[in-house]
């Protein structure tokens, strides 16, 4: 599939096997269907700035999709709608991150360059939690698979830090041995305490931040910036 501009996110649809959406850099979102190669069927024109993030909704009963833009804005999408549902604003700089909970129907967590996590529920125009979760850029957030108050921010300060809901004076982990800004984080879609990461450092490496030593494995096959990474979901050991 070609676009006219660069693909930053893509995120595959929940309800069918053929569908994803992917966004670029001139601001707009892409439907694609594998089965139908010929363009896009529907591109959504709204963000005035880069589109950066995208991510279709896990929860059972709702097929929603938000995104999230250096426009400063995240957005809430129905793909069989032909605009956004709903722009939540109060981000204070560019928006890299939009992730969905696995858990809780409606809610999704956002990362930003003003320093901080934000948690936002579809239902609720403001935001519901501010958590300044570095003193630096974050590129990166992800949510727990097994705990629905437990998250992880990756950021430009070259850590990563998890942060409970119910308690945010302080993360519950800190992961230091990166040595560039984390580009995306991801918890393990088997183990509760296991989480990927990669970075501008040309690694990706493997914590579990139960263990006092908590850095698995870092893998150095890349000889460029690493920008993304996914767990499978079918098969234990694939990343």
């Amino acid at each position: 599939f070609d676009w006219n501009d660069g693909l930053f996110d893509v995120t595959w649809s929940e309800n069918n096997e053929h569908v994803l959406i992917t966004c670029s850099g001139d601001g707009s979102l892409q439907i694609w269907d594998t089965a139908k190669t010929k363009g896009p069927l529907q591109v959504y024109k709204e963000h005035t700035l880069e589109a950066y993030s995208v991510d279709w909704s896990q929860t059972r009963g709702e097929h929603l999709v938000v995104s999230g833009s250096w426009d400063q804005t995240a957005k809430l999408w129905d793909p069989t709608v032909g605009k956004s549902l709903c722009t939540f604003k109060g981000h204070e700089s560019v928006i890299y991150s939009t992730i969905w909970s696995p858990h809780i129907p409606g809610c999704f967590a956002s990362a930003s360059g003003d320093q901080t996590l934000r948690i936002w529920d579809v239902k609720a125009p403001g935001v519901k939690l501010v958590i300044p979760a570095h003193q630096a850029e974050i590129l990166s957030c992800d949510w727990c698979k097994y705990d629905e108050n437990l998250l992880v921010t990756g950021a430009v300060d070259c850590s990563l830090k998890g942060w409970d809901l119910r308690n945010i004076r302080q993360p519950v982990f800190v992961l230091l041995g990166h040595t560039y800004a984390i580009r995306r984080v991801k918890f393990s879609p088997f183990h509760a305490t296991l989480v990927a990461s990669c970075s501008y450092d040309f690694t990706v490496r493997f914590w579990d931040f139960s263990k006092p030593n908590p850095l698995l494995e870092t893998i150095e096959h890349h000889t460029e910036f690493t920008c993304g990474l996914d767990l499978s979901l079918h098969n234990r050991g694939q990343v």
